[in-house]
């Protein structure tokens, strides 16, 4: 009767630590970095670090590919990020988790174009990341496939 009491008391403590374990945000799917591809010459792009910010999704560039300056900077922005380099520039936030794999109600800002979209985001593979921008409704906007760097 005590070893029997002894045990329960042992998984009772083995549950309750494991209350305390730290448990994967729900965005740890999508975090870490991802390889942009240029829509019109297919070559990769940047690299953009995607980290989470009180439970939202935001990204930044943290290097640009192709021999392309580190330290360009942003000629077609405005506002603060006008002149601002775009190596370290946030241009992915407020994306809010959407079910397992989907990512939406965010913002993604273009320093090609100097302009700022609505977007949302979707896993496709572990791998492969779709990245949709869009100006209203998202049908009418434009995917970017971004790949996992590894």
């Amino acid at each position: 009767m005590i070893r029997i009491t002894k045990i329960f008391a042992l998984l009772f403590c083995i549950g309750l630590l494991s209350a305390f374990v730290p448990q994967d945000s729900p965005n740890a799917k999508v975090l870490g970095q991802w390889k942009t591809i240029d829509d019109e010459t297919k070559k990769a792009k940047s690299i953009i670090e995607i980290y989470e910010v009180n439970g939202k999704v935001h990204g930044k560039v943290v290097k640009l590919l192709n021999g392309v300056s580190q330290d360009k900077v942003c000629t077609e922005c405005d506002g603060k990020r006008k002149g601002q380099k775009i190596v370290g520039m946030e241009i992915l936030y407020n994306l809010e988790k959407d079910g397992d794999k989907e990512w939406e109600d965010g913002k993604i800002y273009d320093p090609s174009k100097g302009k700022e979209y609505s977007c949302e985001m979707k896993l496709v593979s572990t791998d492969k990341l779709e990245v949709r921008g869009y100006v209203g409704f998202s049908f009418v906007g434009r995917s970017q496939y971004w790949y996992r760097v590894k």
